[in-house]
């Protein structure tokens, strides 16, 4: 990648999206990010320059840099993917650890998080805009639809059906062959041995749900 980065956001992932471009030297030219308290501080002496709608330092993504939107939240996530989307009519890039193992037939879509040791099997499909953090295991056949965030440590085995906006916390560990279901959320530490509904939060070891 030639151009250098600027990554929107400054909490969250912000600053472990930012080791993923230095491990892979890729120069991170800023962050943007909405709350003026960090405006003007750094990150490992990178700055915080403005706001992501601010159309100074937006007109320069597509031209002499890429983007990279760094928050943890769905909804605001997608505010500033459209944002990129109908203002610079580009897709954010994505961030990928130098230490993570990608099975050569895997696919990946845009503007996806993918941290330090995150390992995809064989025939693994990720979608768009994902957050994979430190560890977690996606095992072959693995589906994974947009905007479907993975906690540390997790264990998808084969063949599991993640639904869009999706949460699966930290340490979870899916049997192989269900259906995890649109925004449906899964605590950290459960096992999930049943398919989990659409938008339901389930739980435990074995996984239930919580009411």
């Amino acid at each position: 990648m030639e151009k250098p980065v600027i990554i929107l956001g400054a909490k969250g992932i912000a600053h472990p999206a930012l080791e993923i471009f230095n491990s892979n030297k890729v120069i991170v030219y800023g962050f943007l990010e909405e709350d003026e308290s960090l405006h003007g501080s750094e990150i490992n002496t990178v700055s915080v320059l403005g706001n992501p709608e601010d159309d100074g330092f937006l007109k320069l993504i597509g031209k002499k840099t890429e983007a990279f939107v760094a928050v943890d939240d769905n909804k605001y996530r997608k505010f500033l993917v459209e944002l990129l989307n109908e203002r610079r009519k580009v897709q954010p890039i994505n961030a990928v650890h130098h230490t993570a193992y990608i099975s050569t037939d895997a696919t990946i879509g845009h503007g996806n998080f993918i941290n330090a040791k995150v390992s995809l099997g064989p025939g693994v499909e990720v979608g768009q805009h994902c957050i994979l953090h430190t560890g977690a295991i996606v095992d072959h056949k693995v589906k994974l639809g947009d905007f479907v965030q993975v906690g540390a440590g997790t264990i998808i085995n084969a063949e599991v059906d993640v639904k869009e906006g999706a949460f699966i916390g930290s340490g979870v560990t899916i049997v192989s062959g269900v259906t995890i279901g649109k925004n449906a959320r899964i605590g950290a530490g459960s096992v999930v041995i049943s398919s989990v509904g659409d938008n339901e939060t389930v739980f435990g070891n074995p996984a239930a749900k919580v009411k």
